[in-house]
């Protein structure tokens, strides 16, 4: 089995939407009952949702919240994250784990998720509504629970697994205890990662539209603005923009320097802003974003829903090269003709304005909240005719179109990128780099990292030294990230790769490295609780582990945050001398073996 963490483990189908324009929906979300209670316990603040932006009503009366404690979050739905947008709500467990975690509703338990990374240990309850709530970083189930995942495990010999449990294996009702919180998988800190997704399409739904409130009555706060100057051209680092500082408070926000904008031709816009709510000092994501132009909405964006097959889309909505040279999240106000997410309820052209007609324009900024609150920011902009200029530039490279198959080739390298996977079209660039040490192949260089990819391309590179008997051990090197996975075919080194960048072939022959913690042949383990080791690989990565005592299998875990993989005795091992094996191998099927014999 392999163990690379797979963002496609928690991807689904979605029900697509084009970027044309849509009907807008404007509901009021209502109280909810419990949050008054839980207030006495913060502080006295307005939470009364008003004007948000969602397609449908949601029941808001449903679901409790999943654990006893005043609702507070660590991360919102719809966050901006690193090549994802967050799908759920980071419930803070004032920094420690064990606290009960309930059921939301009815239901029954439909699924539960072992991995390395990602949610670490999660459990899937599917409602009777149409509703299915998911409990991420959890620490354990409940003892019925965790039996039939131990018993799961053993019988199929995998650590990492994904079991759909039959309907009525696992019944529950509301407020049952059914986890408990822990920081399991790739979390930064104790917390539950909660979501509430529609069963029958597995999006993703902003749990707060269902009443799962949170305190807030402070708006969102501006920092910038950034203007776009398109003039016919695909975006790309090569756009020529301007970033302008903004300040302001309590929802009112204007240029740090007041001035009128002299623009012309086709023009994009773009926004530094974040939010926070009253229950804690998070930094979270906004709720919606409106731009207006002389007081018609141009471009609508709202966190209500999406699918996980399209959250690496958010590197279509932020200013990705910005993000990649300065780590900011500047927020674009156009859609790019290649993004397909759910998030873009309306638009007029993809939210681009043309600056052409000499007359003085009002542009508006509305940013809201989940919980209405509010923040707006008003422009002047004159446009300018004469300057205007929309004739795209002409292509330097080869022009990959984003929505064909588009292919560049020669006798060392080709690149295949099909529909779907550009966000817009591309001027590609490709260039040869001198050779790196020991690799059997010059550096190719891949377009550039600062034009993202949505999922993946084909990357073929010729090797320009005979690799003999190394060819099927042949991998292809990102210069900056590793590996990629990779076979060798009639010639041709081939890979999956996920960025444009700096490529290059190589052959891993070492095997993997294996560190035992705490045994050694002739161990006496009579008082320690499990067996614990560390593994490595140089190169490929590795692909599967497997460990046995006296040649029968057993489950070993393998930690995400320090590391360690850990056998725990149980009663399948009778007090006596045992012999322990551990197998790692790597992506290219390079071996190691660690043996030792042990006293229990």
């Amino acid at each position: 089995m392999s163990f690379r963490t797979r963002a496609e483990d928690e991807f689904c189908s979605i029900c697509k939407r084009g970027n044309s324009t849509q009907t807008r929906f404007i509901t009021v979300v209502p109280n909810n009952k419990l949050l008054f209670l839980l207030l006495t316990l913060l502080t006295s603040i307005s939470v009364n949702a008003q004007d948000i932006i969602k397609s449908k009503a949601y029941p808001d009366t449903v679901f409790r919240y999943p654990l006893d404690l005043p609702p507070a979050t660590a991360g919102s739905f719809g966050e901006l994250r690193a090549n994802h947008f967050h799908s759920g709500l980071d419930f803070r467990t004032n920094q420690r784990t064990g606290y009960p975690v309930h059921a939301v509703a009815d239901g029954y338990i439909s699924r539960v998720r072992i991995q390395f990374g990602g949610f670490g240990k999660a459990l899937y309850i599917t409602h009777p509504n149409g509703y299915t709530s998911v409990y991420g970083h959890i620490d354990d189930f409940t003892p019925e629970v965790d039996k039939y995942i131990h018993d799961y495990q053993y019988k199929n010999q995998i650590f990492d697994a994904d079991i759909d449990v039959p309907t009525d294996m696992f019944r529950v009702k509301k407020g049952d205890l059914v986890a408990i919180s822990g920081n399991q998988g790739a979390s930064a800190g104790p917390h539950l990662h909660f979501e509430l997704r529609d069963a029958a399409t597995q999006e993703t739904v902003n749990p707060q539209l269902f009443g799962l409130t949170i305190p807030d009555n402070i708006p969102p706060a501006i920092s910038a603005i950034g203007i776009y100057h398109l003039n016919g051209n695909p975006f790309s680092e090569k756009t020529q923009k301007e970033v302008l500082a903004v300040t302001g408070a309590n929802g009112n926000y204007h240029l740090l320097k007041p001035q009128i904008l002299n623009l012309s031709g086709n023009t994009g816009f773009g926004i530094s802003v974040i939010d926070r709510n009253s229950a804690s000092a998070n930094r979270n994501g906004i709720y919606s974003l409106e731009l207006k132009l002389d007081g018609m909405t141009m471009y609508t964006f709202s966190v209500e829903r999406f699918a996980f097959d399209q959250t690496h889309a958010i590197n279509a909505y932020i200013d990705y090269p910005a993000f990649v040279t300065a780590r900011s999240w500047m927020q674009k106000c156009f859609i790019l003709p290649g993004s397909r997410i759910t998030l873009y309820p309306q638009s007029v052209n993809r939210g681009i304005m043309a600056f052409n007609d000499d007359s003085l324009h009002d542009v508006e900024f509305v940013v809201k909240d989940v919980a209405g609150n509010t923040s707006t920011l008003k422009l002047k902009v004159q446009s300018n005719s004469k300057a205007a200029n929309n004739e795209p530039s002409a292509i330097q490279g080869t022009l990959f179109r984003y929505d064909k198959k588009s292919e560049f080739k020669n006798d060392k390298v080709k690149v295949t990128v099909s529909p779907g996977n550009l966000y817009d079209d591309l001027d590609f660039n490709y260039s040869v780099l001198s050779a790196k040490p020991g690799a059997y192949s010059a550096t190719h260089h891949i377009h550039n990292k600062l034009t993202p990819v949505h999922d993946s391309y084909d990357l073929w590179i010729k090797p320009d030294k005979s690799l003999g008997a190394y060819a099927e051990k042949a991998v292809i090197v990102n210069a900056a990230t590793g590996a990629i996975n990779s076979t060798w075919d009639d010639g041709w080194v081939k890979g999956l790769a996920h960025t444009f960048g700096d490529y290059y072939i190589k052959v891993d022959t070492v095997p993997p490295v294996i560190r035992p913690l705490n045994i050694k042949d002739g161990s006496n383990l009579q008082s320690v609780k499990s067996i614990r080791l560390r593994m490595s690989d140089n190169l490929s990565g590795i692909k599967s582990y497997v460990g046995k005592i006296d040649g029968k299998w057993v489950l070993i875990e393998w930690d995400y945050k320090t590391k360690i993989l850990s056998y725990t005795f149980d009663d399948r091992i009778a007090p006596g001398k045992h012999t322990f094996e551990f197998t790692v191998t790597d992506m290219k099927n390079n071996i190691s073996v660690f043996k030792a014999e042990f006293n229990r």
